[in-house]
């Protein structure tokens, strides 16, 4: 698992700022799983956007009901299996819904938060540094990842969103709503996809 000390940081965080965190780094990937879905007519885009829209309603939305365990069974229908394609956007898909799986399980059990956002922090890393080594990069580790200038670029929009909910003091939902709002305009995937 490559480091970045965003990592100690983010376990000082209140769980909010944490849902938000990944929350966030979902929406980045969600242009992977899209571009899978469109090229290879699989699943539904839908039912992601849909299941992370639950989850930054519960961000913003004091009144939000949603069951948690519910939105997990259906992302569990929705993970491609790798061996039955031969098209490499299978793993930025998988890599997708496993990190909306990790925000899920936090949600449900709010030990395993700062568990979570670890994870995800790390899955959205690492589906940037298997596309460098599936283009040819050497093989990145902790050691060399200041080398590769993607695997950096990563780390640099982690502290970008991790910056701003730092600075704020309590839930600000004028906070969370630009967050999103701001990375649905970009419409950049963490692996420079867009839909």
């Amino acid at each position: 698992m490559l480091q970045n000390p965003i990592q100690l940081r983010l376990e000082k965080f209140q769980p909010w700022q944490q849902i938000t965190f990944m929350a966030c780094l979902c929406e980045r990937m969600y242009p992977n799983y899209a571009a899978f879905c469109q090229h290879t007519q699989f699943g539904s885009e839908r039912v992601y956007r849909d299941i992370l829209d639950a989850v930054w309603e519960t961000l913003t939305v004091k009144t939000a009901k949603v069951n948690f365990e519910r939105q997990l069974e259906k992302l569990e229908e929705l993970i491609p299996v790798a061996e039955e394609y031969e098209f490499y956007g299978v793993f930025p898909a998988i890599d997708a819904c496993e990190a909306l799986a990790d925000l899920l399980h936090g949600l449900l059990d709010r030990e395993d938060m700062l568990d979570a956002v670890l994870k995800v922090s790390a899955v959205s890393v690492n589906t940037v540094a298997q596309l460098e080594e599936a283009q040819g990069a050497d093989g990145i580790t902790n050691e060399n990842q200041k080398l590769n200038e993607a695997v950096c670029a990563e780390w640099d929009v982690q502290w970008a969103i991790f910056r701003p909910l730092r600075e704020a003091k309590e839930r600000d939902i004028e906070l969370i709503k630009d967050l999103k709002e701001e990375l649905r305009q970009e419409n950049l995937s963490n692996i420079g996809l867009s839909v």
